[in-house]
């Protein structure tokens, strides 16, 4: 398979902005001839930002002119030229490429800057491996428009051998030159700018294809035999959907058991049934950001941030069936007049059942923004949640020395949310640093008192800050975590970039079995889930929270703006897990359950 790297021409500032645009995008080359972009034409590599470690102010890169190659051990490599954030020159890079490693173009290491020369700035970069010398080829030219080349082994070492360095009037790695058809074909992606291209073995193009394309339903089978002895058996049975990426899921079937058929030889009856499939509305809820919906109970629940009233109330829904919470009667939970610390800015609330009681954690603020703090609520025991009366007054978090988690009026903490990891029960929350300098949102975690979840029995530690290009779009926050399990495997999916149509979801895993309160332990997806870029008329998607329905169906319950400046509004889609066994979070009911694969026939013998 042949794959094309690419950056992409900037579109208006809150559709794709400069720290979009400039980073590497992928596509491929389907047996059509036809360019087909990955991940909805979004960036899949982006550089890190650096940090100031005196300030702790962080400084935002982008990348341009990438370059993809094949290292000495079958692995592959990208050169390119760092900048700034907005793609101008970037002071820390003079003189310098960026590399980075991976094995698949899903996952990179990013190596960091290579010295290839000592002053002035490099504006483009090559790069191949020589199998007989067994060093890497670089040539490069810089903003004089002069090539050069030189020799090196970019894995190794921090700099090109300078005794191998000379000026040449053409470089020996050319560029390729696109035929007519081809060049037609690739300017068919909109704003590309294109890089080179690569031939990669056919599995890598199928583990591409399957991680980076949205999968489609293809058939749909039932579970066990076709044939059934009673009625019991045919409602035990269930729907194996099968995806394009050779995923499949379980899925309950609604039967008609009052209108069977006799087949025609008399000997079974003919039950048809309906794969089940939940539907909402896109959105289900308007003026509701930060949602988050719970199977508690036999029951649904459903709380978000309420847009409607400047964020100054908490409404619950509750109902039997998790598509009527869409139409549920809201209920008034807490306000910002009733308890003393609570007025204003009633933020991300989120359910959590910790040690068999159920918690409501969020954020409120006594006063203006910069006193906002996380808070929890307790559920009596016995309590009904759609009774105000029963939750408890909101404690404010504690460090484990009883002190207040922040310093109000310079720092603030918002978006707390808890997990179990191995025994012990974890919270994860955003914290910014707005005094004496301005540090942007990163996320923090600590382990907590299961008896009393607002008290933490460990140090926070950092495990995230907005490093790239879509988590620093127009300000630099990470947020709105929230935990997921798959096949044992711990998972946190979390918002970045501002609070706008450019608001994005992106992932965190630490290393199965590991000590998650070590930083390096936890590993970042490089590119976004979720985006204005993967569903049209969704923008800034974000700030997402999961259940797992009655049936055992994953749900992403997430906020989105139906237009540009549309208000924050509720959306819920299936979780689908890739071939990774990662979250997809933008495949398309239309995709994920097609109208003509969902209906189904049984047979029961007809004794």
């Amino acid at each position: 398979m042949k794959i094309l790297c690419y950056t992409r021409q900037p579109k208006e500032d809150i559709l794709y902005a400069n720290r979009l645009a400039y980073s590497m995008h992928l596509a491929w080359k389907s047996e059509t001839g036809e360019y087909m972009p990955f991940h909805h034409n979004e960036g899949i590599l982006y550089a890190k930002a650096t940090q100031d470690l005196q300030s702790g102010v962080i400084c935002a890169k982008s990348l341009k002119n990438p370059w993809i190659f094949q290292t000495g051990d079958g692995a592959y490599g990208i050169v390119a030229v760092r900048t700034d954030s907005e793609g101008e020159r970037d002071s820390e890079s003079e003189g310098s490429i960026l590399i980075f490693r991976t094995n698949d173009f899903v996952h990179y290491e990013e190596i960091g800057l290579w010295k290839v020369q000592k002053t002035g700035y490099v504006s483009e970069v090559r790069c191949v491996y020589d199998t007989e010398a067994k060093t890497y080829l670089i040539c490069w030219r810089g903003e004089s428009g002069i090539w050069m080349e030189g020799r090196g082994c970019i894995f190794d070492t921090d700099e090109i051998d300078m005794e191998t360095v000379k000026k040449t009037e053409k470089p020996q790695i050319n560029k390729e030159s696109f035929s007519v058809a081809e060049l037609a074909q690739i300017k068919y992606i909109e704003g590309i700018c294109p890089g080179n291209t690569m031939e990669i073995p056919d599995e890598k193009g199928v583990y591409l294809i399957n991680k980076l394309m949205i999968p489609i339903c293809e058939k749909v089978t039932l579970s066990n035999q076709a044939v059934f002895s009673n009625r019991e058996e045919l409602l035990q049975v269930k729907a194996v959907a099968s995806y394009s990426d050779g995923t499949v899921v379980n899925r309950k079937i609604d039967w008609d058991l009052d209108r069977p058929k006799i087949s025609e030889d008399g000997k079974y009856m003919l039950f048809l049934g309906q794969v089940h499939q939940e539907h909402f509305d896109a959105p289900f809820a308007v003026n509701r950001a930060d949602p988050c919906c719970m199977y508690w109970h036999g029951k649904y629940y459903y709380i978000a941030t309420n847009d409607a009233d400047s964020n100054n109330t908490l409404y619950i829904r509750c109902a039997d069936t998790l598509e009527a919470i869409a139409d549920a009667e809201e209920v008034l939970i807490l306000d910002t007049v009733t308890y003393p610390g609570i007025g204003g800015l009633l933020w991300a609330p989120e359910f959590h059942e910790i040690g068999g009681k159920l918690y409501l954690f969020h954020a409120a603020t006594e006063g203006e923004f910069f006193w906002e703090e996380s808070r929890v609520m307790k559920l009596k025991d016995g309590g009904d949640p759609m009774c105000r009366t029963d939750w408890s007054a909101p404690q404010l978090v504690v460090k484990k020395d009883g002190t207040p988690l922040c310093e109000s009026g310079k720092v603030i903490s918002l978006d707390m949310t808890t997990f179990a990891y191995q025994g012990e029960t974890y919270a994860m929350w955003s914290q910014r640093q707005f005094l004496p300098i301005d540090q942007g949102a990163w996320l923090y975690l600590a382990q907590i008192d299961e008896r009393e979840p607002w008290k933490l029995t460990s140090d926070p530690v950092c495990i995230a800050k907005p490093e790239y290009g879509w988590e620093n779009n127009h300000t630099f926050v990470v947020e709105g975590p929230y935990a997921l399990y798959h096949n044992r495997q711990l998972m946190v999916t979390y918002s970045g970039a501002a609070v706008d149509a450019t608001y994005t979801v992106g992932i965190l895993k630490p290393e199965m079995g590991s000590d998650i309160l070590d930083p390096q332990n936890w590993k970042k997806g490089n590119y976004p889930l979720l985006s204005s870029r993967s569903e049209e008329g969704q923008y800034g998607t974000g700030h997402n929270a999961y259940l797992t329905d009655e049936n055992g169906i994953v749900w992403n319950f997430y906020h989105a703006r139906p237009g540009v400046e549309a208000p924050r509004s509720s959306f819920a889609r299936r979780v689908h897990f890739d071939v990774d066994g990662d979250p997809m979070l933008d495949l398309p009911e239309e995709l994920d359950l097609p109208e003509h694969l969902r209906q189904v026939e049984g047979r029961l013998c007809n004794n």
